[in-house]
């Protein structure tokens, strides 16, 4: 049995980012708020308005923490676990069927895409790795699952969920 854990690169911890943004709230209100006195008041909702979105922006941020994938290899199956905080969404494939494919973006700008691919159904792997990153699994990927109609032995291996 194969299994891979996937996660996206965080580092910004959940504490620090609540130190950071009290700290750029402190400084944006004071300074807000020091303009105001000298009768520029219309600053104030404008500065308001800046912190609210770099909270969602943080927010945002921090949901990504609590993302993952499980791609788990056997004998006789391909399955690939997404995590999403609460949510979880579960495939599995045939393995002898199953094919694994790394599509070029159409664009210099956008990723390319690795799915795993079977009776019709397909599904992203790894959207959130770096190009290399998801060339890298691809190839791991393709080691593992092989082409349609193929099946090679399987060596008995994981990886960490985040690495350190």
């Amino acid at each position: 049995m194969l299994k891979i854990e996937i996660a996206p690169h965080c580092s910004l911890r959940p504490a620090a980012a609540a130190w950071f943004f009290a700290s750029v709230c402190l400084v944006s209100f004071t300074i807000a708020g020091m303009m105001a006195l000298r009768g520029l008041w219309p600053i104030l909702p404008f500065a308001g308005l800046d912190m609210l979105l770099l909270g969602w922006a943080l927010v945002m941020t921090l949901r990504r923490w609590h993302h993952s994938q499980i791609i788990t290899v056997t004998e006789e199956r391909v399955a690939l676990e997404t995590r999403n905080g609460a949510q979880r969404e579960q495939f599995v494939f045939p393995r002898h069927w199953a094919r694994v494919t790394l599509r070029r973006a159409d664009t210099p700008w956008h990723p390319s895409r690795l799915t795993i691919e079977s009776h019709g159904r397909a599904c992203e792997v790894g959207g959130f790795l770096t190009e290399e990153e998801r060339r890298a699994l691809a190839g791991r990927l393709l080691r593992s699952v092989g082409r349609m109609n193929e099946s090679p032995p399987l060596a008995d291996t994981s990886t960490p969920l985040r690495p350190e």
